[in-house]
């Protein structure tokens, strides 16, 4: 059975350089046997891979996409506190906030870009609790950030 590093490569997926924080918080905190990572905004290769809000300016299939890269730059959140990603045992939830129009309500939608990802990478044990919330705007007008709860 190959590991979760190793079925990111079969994606063709390489795990990023974890995003520096933007203000005053830590990427990561653990508490015990779980990891919380701050909220992964979808940055690749130092730029926003979108700006904007769903029902606007930013269509469907790229939140799905900004939400996948989200998740991945979360999982190198966590490969980055705990040594890698094999040291996790299952996804426990995911949060994933929409910027969206008042109209726009397909944020379960988007939300699977980051949900795929993870049962793509972990297989049953990447199945998570998640809420999918839409919200007035992100930082830096982004259109989807995603936070993880992981146990180790």
């Amino acid at each position: 059975m190959t590991g979760p590093e190793e079925r990111l490569a079969e994606l063709g997926l390489t795990l990023p350089e974890v995003v520096p924080p933007l203000a005053a918080y830590q990427p990561t905190a653990r508490s015990g046997n779980l990891v919380f990572t701050a909220g992964q905004l979808p940055a690749r290769d130092g730029a926003m891979l979108a700006t904007g809000k769903l029902g606007a300016e930013v269509s469907e299939e790229q939140g799905y996409e900004c939400a996948r890269q989200c998740a991945l730059n979360a999982l190198a959140a966590v490969a980055a506190e705990v040594g890698g990603l094999d040291a996790v045992k299952r996804v426990v939830k995911a949060v994933v906030f929409v910027a969206s129009t008042p109209d726009f309500t397909a944020q379960p939608k988007v939300a699977n870009g980051a949900s795929e990802l993870l049962g793509e990478v972990f297989g049953d044990a990447g199945r998570h609790a998640r809420s999918a919330v839409g919200v007035a705007s992100l930082p830096l007008d982004v259109p989807v950030e995603v936070e993880l709860v992981v146990e180790v």
